[in-house]
């Protein structure tokens, strides 16, 4: 009941900072029947905003907003979240940071959890900081007198089932109404179960069917307990969930986290990741895979179509210029390093490769054409410089939409955009004068398997290097 008022209370904050024009739907929820022990006393909502062409304001602003206006609220801890583009695990989600401590024992949480809280909070980089075990959750705990119980013909069963048919409301039966059948509730009113105090004013049947007090059986008690007890990895466990600060990432969050650790943590702790945070860091680590997986895939291809070891080397060397202009550009966009740029990196190392492929490829057929390696590359560096440059120019007008945050969704996905024309600017730019150089100094004399004579002959094919080198200087120029 009390939540259910407290959710009230959410709901006019919401309509005071979201107008009715931008809300296409609002639904909450009280006291939900698949959480944990602690879900009698919490509740969530959801609100679908219009597409944002139809509103000023951003999803973004609104949640900030919208943190600010239920900090306001006393009697609970609130904290909004948005649904992540992309989840690796599925599920509701939650808050973005979600910190894992682990150790042997519940005590160990219960004298450094409070700690870690407070210096968690004391965080510019989290703005809202809480965790799923608690400690000062009140319970009241009813002790039988089992000696004066036994005597009078009173088992601990009949105590359990006067409680929970007076507290719980349980359903006993059914009826019929109108031609609809309806339940039948068992419970105490509700005046007469507000206090503790109220629960020794039940009664209880004796044996012999007289009823008896309930005071005269039980002493009740109140502490503070945690209402359940969570495990990791088979370790006690909290996960201290944070939603970071404006403006920041969730990278930031955790390494936030990782100081708090550091400064309170024993060693008795060890420290995990789960939801969003869990997801972020799998895909980073996985990122350097996925590069280094490209660049052989790529290096193998362009060895088998070039039949050489070298060119393919010389190619991939556009592949670091173009991830630096990525990350220029990235850094001066003020974007972040998420899954959809990281999507853009991976694929710059298919779309600057063919900058080098165009010009190694031509130089090697002016090299077997008789000109010496200098003479080559030059001449291959200015026959493709214009469709170098129409290819670049026509991915990046391709991607400009993107980049432009075009469309509802669109801003999650215009790191990804970014990179791609950043790391194409930047590396048509700059292969133009660096494949050029490595090639003078990476590329031999010879012009690897070219065909000499009309038996198809050709370098390596049993003819010595001298004389296919004497034959190809009889090659007319063109």
């Amino acid at each position: 009941d009390y939540m259910d008022g407290y959710v009230d209370k959410m709901y006019r904050a919401l309509n005071e900072t979201i107008p009715d024009k931008h809300q296409r739907a609002t639904i909450s929820v009280t006291s939900p029947g698949f959480g944990a022990a602690s879900s009698v006393n919490s509740a969530f909502m959801f609100t679908r905003l219009v597409p944002p062409s139809e509103r000023d304001v951003s999803q973004m602003q609104y949640a900030d907003s919208l943190q600010a206006a239920f900090g306001q609220l006393e009697g609970a801890r609130t904290f909004v979240s948005q649904e992540p583009t992309i989840s690796v695990g599925g599920g509701l989600g939650g808050l973005p940071v979600q910190y894992v401590l682990q150790t042997a024992s519940v005590e160990n949480l219960r004298e450094t959890l409070p700690e870690f809280l407070q210096a968690a909070r004391a965080q510019d980089e989290l703005a809202f900081v809480d965790v799923n075990l608690k400690f000062n959750k009140p319970e009241l705990q009813v002790e039988i007198d089992r000696d004066k119980a036994n005597n009078i013909g009173v088992s601990p069963l009949d105590v359990a089932q006067t409680l929970q048919l007076a507290l719980a409301e349980q359903r006993v039966g059914f009826f019929v109404r109108d031609g609809e059948q309806r339940e039948i509730i068992a419970s105490a009113t509700e005046e007469n179960r507000d206090e503790p105090l109220d629960l020794t004013s039940l009664y209880v049947r004796t044996a012999s069917g007289e009823p008896v007090p309930l005071d005269n059986l039980v002493s009740v008690s109140e502490r503070a307990t945690p209402p359940q007890l969570f495990r990791f990895n088979r370790y006690m466990s909290a996960t201290v969930s944070a939603r970071p600060a404006p403006g920041t990432t969730i990278e930031g969050g955790i390494n936030a986290m990782d100081r708090v650790a550091e400064d309170v943590l024993g060693p008795s702790f060890t420290t995990a990741l789960a939801g969003q945070s869990r997801d972020f860091q799998e895909t980073s680590n996985q990122l350097l895979y996925v590069f280094g997986l490209a660049l052989l895939l790529i290096y193998l291809v362009l060895a088998a179509q070039f039949e050489s070891f070298r060119d393919p080397l010389i190619i991939l060397f556009t592949v670091p210029l173009a991830l630096a202009g990525a990350m220029l550009f990235l850094w001066y966009f003020n974007q972040s390093i998420n899954i959809f740029s990281q999507i853009g990196m991976v694929m710059l190392i298919g779309l600057v490769a063919k900058n080098g492929i165009l010009i190694v490829e031509f130089a090697n057929q002016r090299k077997a054409a008789g000109l010496s390696i200098r003479e080559a590359i030059e001449e291959a560096a200015a026959v493709r410089f214009r469709p170098i440059l129409m290819t670049a120019l026509s991915t990046i007008l391709g991607v400009l939409p993107i980049a432009l945050a075009l469309g509802a969704g669109a801003e999650s996905r215009m790191p990804m955009g970014i990179a791609v024309i950043g790391g194409l600017l930047v590396g048509t730019v700059f292969s133009l004068y660096v494949i050029p150089a490595t090639y003078t100094y990476l590329t031999s004399e010879d012009a690897g398997p070219v065909l000499v004579g009309g038996d198809g002959a050709a370098a390596g094919d049993g003819v010595p290097d001298e004389d296919v080198t004497a034959q190809q200087q009889g090659l007319p120029s063109g």
